[in-house]
């Protein structure tokens, strides 16, 4: 099991459920446009760090 790649995953959830949540703030046009920016923003970092985590990761056969 590796770790960097189950670190991956998590980061690759919670920005999908950032930007989902972002999103869904825009459509209903939210009041608070700052919150869902940073939102967007953070869950777009954390969705491509962890992409990145999980396609750079190499499993080795032990």
């Amino acid at each position: 099991m590796n770790v960097k790649r189950i670190f991956g995953t998590i980061l690759t959830i919670l920005g999908i459920v950032g930007l989902v949540y972002a999103a869904i703030g825009f459509v209903q046009s939210s009041e608070g446009a700052k919150g869902l920016i940073v939102y967007a923003v953070l869950g777009l970092i954390f969705f491509l760090t962890g992409i990145s985590l999980v396609r750079n990761t190499t499993d080795q056969a032990k």
